[in-house]
């Protein structure tokens, strides 16, 4: 365990090549084990989001993003398919899609705080929905490329380090928490995600037709479970990660998703514990 955290730490002290919107690579690894008792999580999972790579507008982002892809195994046809869900596509002309578009743009620029503000005039259940997709889309991806190492074999359960595990239950399918390896419970998440994402009556599309009154909740819901599956990326597979030579990526996604759920108050403090010192390191120099 030792080795493998040293090789983390190296890694974000040697720094990847640094680009619009990335940082360098850092890793929860090299740091303290949280202080308290095991956190179980029930009934409280994993995550989502719909855009492609809007967080890799640079030189190379197209080619990331092919990659991502390849090795997702979208193209490759791997193991990883099981669990790699199919992009969620806004309608081209609608508004969300507008929406989409003023994110992209913003994102260019490389201000992340800037980037997840409400535009002026916009929704916010609107807004929030948007990036929802967005953010699926993106976990998607990151954790479709690590599915070869992530295994019934090495995570028998779902955990972010030694001090939190989570239990899989939807309310419905399975309403009692049970215990499962990481694919398994991430492969629940995802398609759970999918399921509330494609509802109309709960991420309404058409112009006209409005959010549900208890919207915010399922899309917190929604992002609470998405961190977890960032969690378990970093305590659990940040070496392959570098290997893969992803983890500016891996940083700048997970960046853009933390200052979108501290901006609305989307997530409790508790529930980001396992990962505070990567947030706290990545968020520094922007406050």
């Amino acid at each position: 365990m030792r080795s493998r955290e040293r090789r983390a730490i190296e890694a974000a002290e040697k720094g990847t090549p640094e680009e619009p919107g990335s940082i360098r690579a850092l890793s929860p690894l090299g740091v303290p084990a949280h202080s308290g008792s095991p956190a179980t999580a029930a009934g409280i999972s994993g995550g989502c989001w719909r855009l492609t790579l809007i967080t890799s507008r640079c030189k190379r982002g197209l080619g990331l993003e092919k990659r991502l892809y390849l090795r997702a195994g979208v193209l490759s046809g791997s193991r990883s398919s099981k669990t790699f869900k199919p992009k969620k596509n806004i309608p081209e002309g609608s508004h969300q899609y507008e929406l989409l578009k003023h994110a992209e743009a913003t994102l260019g620029s490389g201000n992340l705080r800037m980037a997840v503000m409400l535009p002026d005039g916009e929704d916010l259940n609107e807004w929030v929905a948007v990036n929802t997709v967005d953010f699926f889309n993106q976990i998607n991806m990151l954790y479709g490329t690590i599915t070869d190492f992530c295994t019934e074999e090495s995570c028998p359960v779902m955990s972010a380090g030694p001090k939190y595990e989570y239990h899989w239950a939807d309310g419905t399918n399975i309403k009692k928490p049970i215990k499962c390896s990481a694919p398994k419970y991430i492969d629940y998440l995802m398609t759970w995600v999918q399921d509330q994402l494609d509802d109309e009556t709960l991420f309404p599309s058409k112009i006209g037709v409005p959010f549900p009154k208890n919207f915010m909740s399922v899309a917190k819901t929604i992002l609470k479970r998405l961190f977890r599956v960032y969690a378990h990326i970093y305590h659990q597979h940040f070496d392959p990660v570098i290997q893969l030579q992803e983890e500016a990526h891996l940083n700048t996604s997970f960046k853009h998703f933390i200052f979108f759920v501290q901006e609305f108050n989307l997530i409790d403090r508790r529930e980001l514990a396992p990962l505070q010192e990567l947030i706290e390191k990545l968020t520094s120099k922007d406050r």
